[in-house]
């Protein structure tokens, strides 16, 4: 009886011995040999040449753009002014108030970020707007603000400042503005204080309420990024507590809410657009790049496990860079969207689309490889090769954009962020890519497939 349960014991342990945790090889015994997975990996050229997007960009941002700038490297310039809408004011009107009339207004903007020279002039003029933008309405970088502007119109405030002009920590700018436009405000409100409510100061009438032009008149050398904008309107009132007249402020904020639209326009950009040897990346609304993916080279019938490109950037030339001190010199976009071609002119920023990782990616610039790379364009490539299986194919089906982007992110950093928004890039920003009639962009793919 012992010796029965001793065998079997043996017998057991033996068994479990001859048994691993390797599963790599699990079930190949019962793929056929014929039937084994090879891979294969291959590289294709891709033709790439840059793309002039004009000045008709759409001007969704929450930042204005001032200033006239020309890139000591390239010679091209951009000039920018803009035209904003300001909300209803934050404040109520107390009820205290002293007479019909306002004590100050202005309006102040922040500035963020400058390029060029801080001594470098430039000036500014105010003029109300006639016509209406609608908050709802999408505004390109040529529009004409001669449309929400009557055409005798006199400003209504005026400046000539540089960076030299701020005040230390304290970057602002300050435009004293007609009073006889706080006049209005503040006799309006005081009938109909409903005039002030989000639905209705914008169609309200009042003066300022449709929104200002802020013209650049003259200057060069110099590109501000206006983050914020406030109007501010001062007046008199009777302060019953401390039984004394005093100050307070109606504050009108320019924000996401209403309509901020910067006008570009940019010149000396042929050259590059006909530099063959390369292609480029310009913002603000300037040239992107335009990449056509060699479908008819790529196997159709194979399982593609994954596709990448990269874009690679040149140096900007050493003897010519020692000769330009580098806070003039544009910096390096950092994100870039590839996009297909027709899904960027149906509307892809119009409709706040957001990568989807089909037909559109997002890559930075990597200052170690000195490159944007998109590592897996996979699902892409397959989505090409379906449409022109099925006849779908368009003109444009294998071209592709290189657009530089502002992206907005939420949830935290690095794999934890998440993107919420996707604008085009307005910042002063400019970079030479390899490519061009000489080549250099190569698309790399891995197929699989079954060895019959």
């Amino acid at each position: 009886m012992y010796l029965k349960h001793f065998f079997a014991l043996i017998t057991a342990s033996l068994l479990l011995v001859s048994c691993d945790d390797n599963t790599s090889t699990l079930g190949m015994d019962m793929i056929p040999a014929a039937d084994l997975i090879a891979k294969t990996y291959k590289t294709y050229d891709v033709k790439t040449s840059s793309y002039a997007v004009g000045d008709s960009v759409l001007s969704r941002t929450s930042t204005s753009y001032f200033g006239q700038y020309t890139d000591p490297i390239t010679g091209s310039t951009v000039k920018s002014d803009f035209l904003s809408q300001y909300n209803c004011p934050i404040n109520k009107l107390k009820n205290e108030i002293l007479g019909d009339t306002a004590h100050t207004v202005n309006i102040v903007f922040n500035v963020s970020q400058f390029v060029g020279d801080s001594l470098a002039p430039l000036s500014l003029e105010v003029y109300e707007l006639d016509s209406l933008l609608d908050p709802n309405a999408d505004y390109y970088t040529n529009i004409d603000p001669s449309k929400f502007v009557k055409k005798d119109a006199k400003p209504v405030g005026s400046i000539r400042f540089s960076a030299k002009n701020f005040v230390k920590n304290l970057e602002i700018i300050n435009i004293p503005i007609d009073r006889a436009i706080g006049d209005d405000i503040i006799a309006g409100l005081k009938k109909d204080p409903s005039l002030a409510e989000p639905s209705k100061w914008l169609k309200s009438g009042l003066r300022g309420s449709k929104g200002f032009y802020f013209k650049l008149c003259s200057g060069d050398g110099a590109m501000y990024y206006f983050s914020d904008s406030q109007m501010n309107v001062t007046y008199r009132y009777h302060d019953t507590e401390a039984d004394k007249d005093s100050i307070s402020l109606l504050d009108f904020e320019g924000s996401e809410e209403v309509v901020q639209a910067s006008r570009f326009a940019t010149s000396n950009i042929k050259s590059l657009i006909d530099d063959d040897s390369a292609t480029y990346l310009k913002c603000p609304a300037g040239i992107f790049t335009m990449a056509e993916i060699p479908l008819d080279s790529i196997s159709a019938n194979d399982t593609i496990n994954s596709a990448s490109i990269k874009f690679i950037r040149y140096n900007d030339d050493a003897e010519t860079n020692s000769k330009i001190e580098k806070k003039y010199r544009l910096g390096i976009p950092e994100n870039v969207l590839l996009v297909r071609y027709d899904e960027y002119k149906n509307g892809f920023f119009e409709s706040y689309k957001l990568n989807d990782n089909v037909t559109s990616y997002l890559a930075s610039f990597s200052s170690t490889k000195n490159a944007y790379e998109f590592s897996d364009i996979s699902r892409l490539i397959t989505t090409m090769i379906q449409e022109k299986k099925s006849g779908k194919a368009s003109e444009n089906y294998n071209k592709v954009l290189i657009i530089p982007v502002a992206i907005e992110t939420t949830g935290g950093s690095g794999s934890y962020s998440k993107v919420v928004k996707i604008n085009h890039d307005f910042s002063m920003k400019s970079t030479r890519l390899v490519g061009g009639k000489d080549g250099g962009v190569k698309i790399e793919l891995i197929y699989s497939k079954f060895i019959r």
